[in-house]
């Protein structure tokens, strides 16, 4: 029997993923990966990091090398290499050598797209100018370092952008002494969260010396004044405000590459990510698509979505190599479950948030506590702003986040479990976590947010939320936190 032949583009999370699992289901099958950048795999999360130092080298981000992966999996990666046009009908895809500028074909049985995401450039004039970067490869942070070390300090850095890799970048750049502003458009930071919880991170930014600016897009890029240095910025805000920046980094979002897939006549979702089935196979039987570049359905609402996360992108690739030999995998969808450190706090959430469900028409309830992250009678003990959404009839959780210095991960972690198991908060109050005093307490916040749940589902309390504060009659509303009493009403 002929053996398979496999072609993979684009490498990293998903392709990469895709093309190790392939080797272990089939070890005859030809599998190609084809990479138009320098790194066929490495630490796209962790490119931040090495900006601020605590990754030391960039060899560190590298994770495999073509080399490793031929000597491993038996793997034949050509990186520097792009795939220009997919002919559906022969089975080939057209190649170039991005050095050379040499073209070739490749025929294949069955082609996975990884192509990835890439930034967003909106039409702000000025947006090219020198000392302006985006942030998702290797040669990126290696140039942003060479052009930090070829400037005079201080450092003036403004970045572009409040969702992931924007306050990581910002967070890095103070660390390693830039003097640092960050301009969202948006009237809050890292939009996954809502809004009151986004306020803790915009506390601690602002503790640190990090000037935000919410709400305020940027207008256009101006060269710098006569007398300053010719390799700054100006950055100009919508409101008018002035930032003087001697580098800029541009964290406004990406968008699926899906060029390749649209010339090939692949159907794309309203979205405009590659559409796929729960197999993870586009319009086309014999093409596979995974990561950044497809839509998936979110595992709360049902609907689709773009969710450019790492995580999710491996098990993409899992799942597609399973399908394309025979093992017949299902990629259910996506919780979109993320984890970043801003200084002295750690942010996430997973499932919907509330923006999410209204938009979708789902009836929720929040609820908020703050418990400590251990046993108060512990040394260290630090409290977590946690809120969780779940179904007001059934109780069944929709969504959960939480900020803290200390036990938000594992929290997380464990709401993210629920929910892809579709737990209620009666079986979060029930769930059996480990203990002791320095990791938890006996009730742990992930129990204790499930009974503070049932007590709603159940009819023993009626909440009140935070914007409705204003509005509560005082004679008819009892804290049940600070054990204020107005009356016998409780609210």
């Amino acid at each position: 029997m002929k053996a398979l032949r496999l072609i993979i583009v684009g490498g990293v999370a998903g392709g990469a993923s895709c093309a190790a699992r392939a080797r272990r289901l089939s070890e005859t099958a030809e599998i190609i990966v084809f990479e138009r950048g320098p790194h066929v795999s490495f630490a796209n999360c962790g490119l931040p990091y090495f900006i601020g130092g605590e990754i030391k080298s960039r060899d560190d981000l590298l994770l495999q090398t073509p080399a490793s992966l031929k000597a491993r999996f038996n793997l034949d990666v050509r990186i520097k290499t792009e795939v220009v046009a997919i002919d559906r009908t022969a089975r080939r895809v057209r190649v170039r050598e991005m050095e050379t500028g040499r073209e070739y074909d490749e025929a294949y049985d069955v082609l996975v797209l990884a192509t990835g995401a890439a930034p967003v450039r909106p039409p702000i004039p000025g947006l090219d100018r020198p000392g302006h970067f985006a942030v998702r490869n290797v040669p990126d942070v290696e140039a942003i370092d060479t052009w930090i070390r070829g400037m005079p300090a201080p450092v003036r850095a403004v970045v572009i952008g409040g969702g992931y890799i924007g306050l990581e970048m910002a967070e890095q750049l103070k660390l390693r002494g830039l003097e640092v502003a960050l301009v969202e458009a948006l009237p809050q930071v890292l939009s996954p969260l809502d809004p009151e919880m986004a306020a803790w991170l915009h506390a601690e930014m602002g503790s640190r010396g990090i000037g935000l600016r919410l709400g305020d897009p940027v207008a256009c890029f101006e060269p710098p004044a006569s007398g300053e240095s010719a390799r700054a910025s100006v950055v100009v805000l919508r409101s008018g405000q002035r930032l003087p920046a001697d580098l800029v980094i541009l964290g406004l979002g990406v968008r699926p590459e899906v060029a390749l897939a649209r010339a090939a006549g692949l159907q794309l979702g309203e979205l405009g990510g590659i559409r796929v089935n729960d197999h993870l196979q586009t319009s086309d039987p014999a093409i596979y698509a995974v990561g950044d570049a497809i839509e998936v359905r979110d595992l709360v609402t049902g609907q689709w979505t773009l969710l450019p996360l790492a995580g999710p992108a491996n098990r993409q690739g899992r799942v597609a190599a399973d399908n394309i030999f025979g093992r017949h995998s299902h990629y259910d969808g996506t919780l979109g479950t993320a984890v970043l450190r801003v200084f002295g706090l750690t942010a996430g959430c997973t499932g919907a948030n509330e923006k999410t469900l209204r938009r979708a028409g789902i009836a929720y309830q929040a609820l908020y506590l703050h418990p400590a992250s251990h046993a108060g009678y512990y040394p260290g003990a630090q409290p977590i702003a946690l809120k969780i959404l779940f179904a007001p009839d059934s109780g069944r959780l929709l969504g959960a986040q939480a900020v803290g210095a200390d036990g938000v991960d594992k929290r997380l972690d464990v709401f993210a479990t629920a929910l892809k198991a579709g737990m209620t908060v009666h079986d979060l109050a029930d769930l059996e976590l480990a203990y002791a005093p320095p990791f938890g307490s006996a009730k742990d916040p992930v129990n204790l947010a499930g009974m503070a749940g049932q007590n709603v589902v159940n009819g023993l309390v009626t909440l009140a939320q935070w914007h409705e504060l204003a509005t509560l009659d005082p004679e008819k509303t009892r804290c049940w936190t600070c054990g204020i009493r107005k009356s016998a009403g409780r609210a």
